[in-house]
């Protein structure tokens, strides 16, 4: 099942449901001068996303396809979308471009630190570090500066299908896949550390406006709260007992 929704002006979730493992996977397609897809996807889903990308723009037009970590949902298909797009370049953090994504890339990726920006025409992105958080000492997320979109990866994870975007709180949601991952084989898929709250709020001084989220529903309002919240309930779910 895909569902293709715009989420903010001219930025579109593609969400691709697994029922199998009652998950959604979604990507974002940022339709701008210089189109922007973030998360490349798994290669078994590359087809579908294809399809749905197609509807919105040449694909042989994309140019930048960013990612948060090296992962098969979040950069699988990657190959796959530079062999259709010739001048399409792959964007992440630059500890991930020099371990993993040149290597694996078939070009070499664009590798930006939190003082670089990445204009699209109408946006600007920046890739802000956070190491461990969600996975990975590569991990990063990328904010949009003009609507204030941060593409968050697999922060504010929830299980099942839900509504593309939501104005309610994700928190609780939020809280029962973390506390039922635990509960699982999945046990520590997320790290916590004592850098993870330090991390959660640097992000929330970003004062983001829209939370695009890779499995559920994203969330519209107040960003920070939301963040300021989730590192409450990590810390609750994942941190020291005493």
């Amino acid at each position: 099942m895909v569902k293709t929704t715009e989420i903010a002006p001219e930025i579109y979730r593609i969400s691709v449901f697994a029922p199998e493992i009652n998950l959604e996977f979604s990507h974002f397609l940022v339709r701008d001068d210089e189109p922007l897809l973030f998360h490349a996807g798994l290669r078994g889903m590359f087809s579908a996303l294809r399809d749905e990308v197609s509807r919105l723009i040449d694909v042989s037009k994309l140019r930048h396809v960013g990612f948060s970590h090296f992962e098969s949902d979040e950069c699988g298909a990657l190959n796959h979308w530079l062999e259709l797009a010739p001048a399409a370049q792959p964007v992440c953090g630059l500890v991930g471009a020099l371990v993993s994504v040149n290597d694996f890339s078939m070009r070499p990726a664009r590798a930006l630190t939190v003082d670089d920006t990445l204009p699209t025409g109408r946006y600007t992105f920046r890739f802000l570090p956070t190491p461990h958080v969600p996975h990975g000492w590569d991990a990063g997320v990328l904010f949009e500066e003009t609507g204030r979109t941060l593409f968050c990866s697999d922060l504010f994870h929830q299980w099942a299908l839900r509504e593309p975007a939501t104005t309610d709180s994700i928190i609780e949601r939020s809280r029962e896949a973390l506390l039922q991952s635990e509960a699982g084989p999945f046990a520590n898929y997320v790290p916590y550390t004592h850098h993870t709250g330090r991390i959660l709020e640097s992000l929330a001084e970003r004062q983001p406006k829209m939370l695009a989220v890779m499995h559920g529903s994203c969330y519209a309002g107040d960003g920070a709260r939301a963040l300021r919240d989730l590192a409450a309930v990590m810390r609750d779910v994942l941190g020291p007992k005493t």
